[in-house]
């Protein structure tokens, strides 16, 4: 559960937190809210890579007593990066960047143990879609063990936009999945890496892997299908580190 200091509520001091530059996680909004604040709190909004969610009342009700009006904001734990941002910076610093990008990873405790592991190894920036992700709130920190203070995280609009900008950088994508054309070890992580793993249901979208250099696969020798996936991304990361490291 979150800490309700994490949590605006109100239309009025939401619209003041936007204006005011906070980095917003979610924001619910009662399904059938019309009043004249809430057209103001939606102007807002506009352009802004925050996900919005209508629900119930009885939801935000769940979660707060206090007089909400229908809006509550979770405030996130992270200030976001831009990978266009970085990406510059990094070869700027002469840096060989190593990115890793979530493409649907929604639970909050695999997101954290994924951060944590892309901290030990050295990645650069966890890139994560701004709508179907896990909420980088205190939970996840708390799973990445601090990780996520430290760890770049970038949050982006599109990730079929982000991998074009990505490999236009010179960046080689490297996607873990069930399809994948080879044993991971065969792939080539040393130059520019970005790692793209997707969720444990549905793996990495079509039009995502479609702009993927290699499709990888873990060998699975038991009876059960697939791994957990931050298991699988600590894998694939070593493996580059492994790479990275002997280049």
């Amino acid at each position: 559960m979150l800490d309700k200091s994490e949590m605006i509520f109100g239309v009025r001091a939401v619209i003041e937190a936007i204006q005011a530059g906070k980095e917003i996680d979610k924001i619910l909004v009662k399904k059938d809210i019309q009043s004249e604040l809430s057209k103001e709190l939606f102007a807002a909004l506009k352009g802004l890579l925050i996900p919005v969610q209508r629900v119930p009342v009885e939801r935000i009700n769940r979660i707060t007593r206090k007089n909400h009006q229908g809006v509550v904001a979770f405030i996130s734990s992270v200030t976001y990066q831009k990978t266009e941002d970085l990406v510059p910076f990094l070869f700027e610093q002469g840096k060989n960047p190593f990115f890793v990008m979530l493409d649907g990873v929604t639970d909050v405790r695999n997101f954290g143990a994924i951060a944590r592991t892309c901290e030990c190894a050295a990645v650069d920036a966890v890139i994560i879609p701004a709508r179907g992700s896990a909420s980088v709130n205190a939970d996840a920190v708390k799973t990445s063990a601090g990780a996520l203070h430290t760890l770049p995280v970038c949050r982006e609009q599109s990730l079929r936009s982000t991998l074009q900008y990505l490999k236009d950088s010179g960046f080689r994508i490297v996607a873990a999945t069930e399809k994948g054309d080879y044993d991971y070890t065969k792939a080539d992580y040393t130059g520019p890496l970005c790692i793209i793993m997707g969720a444990e249901d549905t793996g990495v979208s079509y039009e995502n892997l479609a702009l993927c250099d290699e499709w990888v696969k873990i060998p699975m020798l038991g009876k059960i299908e697939s791994l957990n996936v931050s298991v699988a991304a600590g894998i694939l990361i070593y493996e580059g580190v492994k790479q990275r490291n002997n280049d």
